[in-house]
């Protein structure tokens, strides 16, 4: 376990950031993630070995993980890259790597959308959601664009700013950010941010069925996004007009609208 202050400086002066993502821990979006927490705080790194988007909530139970002390680039950093999903990584960073708990967890910068549903598959935000029910304030972060070059850096004052604040001002309790960004070439092309509820929407999935030269059959998943909701205080609607979009998540998924009428059932 690492015991902070041989190599961070007193937590009374910075705090202590632990960094994720769902895309592992070599992709640019975390790389970038990773600097501009270095300007904020003391930075811990637990990502994926591996890429496990749509991972979800996922956990390892049926297999061993590893994790090992790894420098991908110069920085004061420490990092560990982890063989689980990026729910395993925040577990591992909780229970055996650190001698305390984070002062808030970030997670990404996903290469692509996590917005409306997509939250629901999204390692991205399961990492996040993972910290959240540790009580730890987390957010986490997705750019609207898939390609591994994406361009980070016109997100990184908005993300700074961001991370500042659920730290000066605290959190919600119970409660975790999913924050997306729409796609950019620079800086003023954001208009700002507004504070989102999910979108109501879903995707229609379907199975391009192909033959392998062996004969044997595979499936790829493809799909449409269908957004069925016109309101225009959703994160689609947000993104669509150039707007970064922060949704407040709650992981108690009690319906508790249905809760009367189901009182009225004869059990």
């Amino acid at each position: 376990m690492l015991t902070f202050g041989l190599n961070m400086t007193p937590m009374a002066q910075r705090p202590l950031i632990l960094v994720t993502n769902d895309d592992g821990i070599t992709a640019p979006g975390v790389r970038t993630l990773i600097r501009v927490m270095n300007e904020i705080g003391d930075v811990v790194v637990v990502a994926p070995d591996s890429p496990q988007s749509g991972m979800g909530h996922a956990i390892t139970i049926n297999d061993t993980l590893h994790c090992d002390r790894v420098t991908i680039d110069e920085g004061p950093q420490i990092e560990y890259s982890c063989s689980g999903t990026p729910a395993d990584c925040v577990k591992m960073a909780i229970n055996e790597l650190m001698d305390r708990k984070p002062d808030i967890c970030v997670s990404g910068i996903n290469h692509g959308s996590n917005s409306s549903i997509n939250v629901i598959y999204s390692g991205t935000m399961s990492a996040a959601i993972e910290a959240g029910i540790e009580g730890i304030p987390a957010i986490g972060f997705s750019l609207l664009d898939f390609r591994w070059e994406a361009d980070f850096k016109p997100l990184e004052t908005y993300i700074k700013n961001i991370t500042l604040q659920a730290l000066e001002q605290g959190m919600p309790k119970d409660v975790v950010l999913n924050v997306n960004f729409p796609k950019c070439e620079n800086s003023s092309d954001i208009r700002g941010i507004k504070i989102c509820r999910q979108a109501k929407a879903y995707w229609v999935e379907e199975f391009d069925k192909r033959t392998s030269p062996l004969g044997k059959d595979y499936y790829w998943l493809t799909g449409k996004f269908i957004n069925e909701d016109g309101g225009e205080d959703t994160d689609e609607w947000a993104l669509s007009q150039n707007y970064a979009s922060i949704v407040p998540v709650q992981f108690d998924l009690t319906a508790h609208h249905a809760m009367a009428q189901l009182n009225t059932w004869k059990l």
